[in-house]
């Protein structure tokens, strides 16, 4: 759940619970203060009445009064000093319901007699009333609830904006491009530490990047030197008469390893260049024409393995700024593999067309698993000696870097790779 849509459910919950806390002591308040408001009539009511009988009493005589709202009757309790107010329910012949009233009880002495008092006010409009004012409520209380809301969201959008923008850049930086990134300052204190640290780190980050590209390329490069150096000194004593033939087996060994360990530094330095971007060209190639050209040089590999080639070439595959060398490196690891991994009699599928490349092939192999697909120094579970297991890592970095996909599947017993334009 993002952090906006959870800060603004928290928010809603928060608004509901204190709108309807708000909206029942409201709605208590206004009942008790219309029964506060019908009391006061009341009251009012009997001190008109208490005159009227000490008018009408003067002489001695005694009164009587009885309909639904009004009693006024002498009786023989003894009178007290305060009116009882109390609500009451009574029955509605014309309606034929029972309706809510405010009732004032009173005994009082009006010229030396006790007379109850008893003055009712009904309150039948009230609930109806009420409803009416709580369905106001209700609706100003939604209409507050939705703006708030609103206004909540368009604000808390625009404070967001800042580090929005912090997280585009996050996902979007690349390791070589990582020196341009720039976190900007905020109107947000929060936001200005995060993109400090952001820029901190992206620094760091990148100048570790540097140093360990440079050291990788350097190493690489330094050591072709000695490298050479020291095969073309091998060769020299593998033509050595007085050699015995255990001295020229450990001989051939090393330099069987020799050239193990060079081919691994020509491929970590062709990496290193690749990642560099030192391969710039404005060269528009046609990876069909280096196809044809790799299926001729492995042309004596794949007959003597009996490897049955089937090639469709239905259209030129145009790929733009892609450097010849890549081009080589790319198809000259597809090919290869195809062929090296078959087995004997086998069969390879090479498909191109306007926007792609398929190469499939047999091969007793499992599927790869997508997690050590084009992972480095991975090998195959065949015994090859001269394998570095970086040459899916290289296919993969030159797609990665000229704007080329590669798509890996198995399925009927072949390995099909496909090289296509984004």
């Amino acid at each position: 759940m993002r952090l906006l849509t959870k800060t603004t459910l928290y928010f809603l919950i928060a608004m509901v619970v204190m709108l309807t806390a708000g909206g029942i002591y409201f709605f208590r308040q206004f009942s008790k203060e219309m029964d506060l408001q019908t009391d006061q009539e009341l009251l009012l009511d009997e001190v008109q009445w208490i005159r009227n009988l000490k008018l009408k009493t003067e002489e001695g005589s005694t009164f009587v009064l009885r309909t639904s709202e009004i009693l006024i009757y002498p009786v023989d309790d003894v009178p007290v000093m305060y009116p009882q107010i109390t609500q009451a329910y009574g029955f509605s012949a014309r309606q034929n319901i029972k309706v809510p009233y405010r009732q004032l009880s009173h005994v009082v002495d009006i010229n030396g007699i006790a007379y109850q008092v008893t003055i009712r006010k009904s309150q039948e409009q009230k609930p109806v009333f009420l409803a009416n004012i709580t369905n106001i409520i209700l609706l100003v209380f939604a209409g507050m609830l939705f703006i708030t809301l609103l206004v909540n969201w368009f604000i808390s959008k625009s404070i967001w904006r800042p580090f929005k923008r912090s997280l585009e850049k996050i996902r979007g930086a690349e390791l070589q491009k990582m020196e341009a990134i720039h976190f900007e300052k905020t109107g947000i204190t929060e936001f200005n530490e995060l993109n400090a640290s952001l820029n901190e780190m992206t620094g760091k980050i990148y100048g570790d990047y540097v140093n360990m590209k440079e050291f990788t390329e350097n190493a690489a490069h330094e050591m072709q030197t000695p490298l050479a150096v020291v095969q073309s000194k091998i060769e020299l004593l593998l033509q050595d008469a007085t050699l015995t033939e255990e001295q020229a087996l450990n001989m051939e060994q090393a330099s069987h390893s020799l050239k193990r360990l060079s081919n691994l530094n020509q491929s970590l330095l062709l990496l290193a260049k690749i990642e560099n971007s030192q391969f710039e060209t404005q060269q528009r190639i046609n990876l069909a024409d280096t196809v044809n050209k790799y299926l001729q040089l492995f042309k004596e590999m794949s007959q003597h393995k009996n490897i049955d080639v089937v090639y469709d070439n239905a259209a030129p595959f145009m790929v733009n700024n892609l450097h010849p060398l890549l081009a080589d490196s790319l198809i000259s690891n597809l090919v290869g593999n195809a062929i090296k991994y078959n087995y004997p009699g086998g069969k390879i599928d090479i498909t191109i067309n306007i926007n792609s490349i398929s190469i499939s092939n047999t091969s007793h192999q499992p599927a790869i698993t997508p997690e050590q697909l084009f992972k480095r120094f991975k090998k195959s579970t065949v015994t090859d000696e001269m394998s570095n297991g970086l040459g899916l890592a290289i296919v993969k970095k030159i797609c990665d870097s000229n704007g080329l996909g590669i798509e890996y599947e198995y399925r009927n017993g072949m390995h099909r790779f496909l090289v296509n334009s984004r």
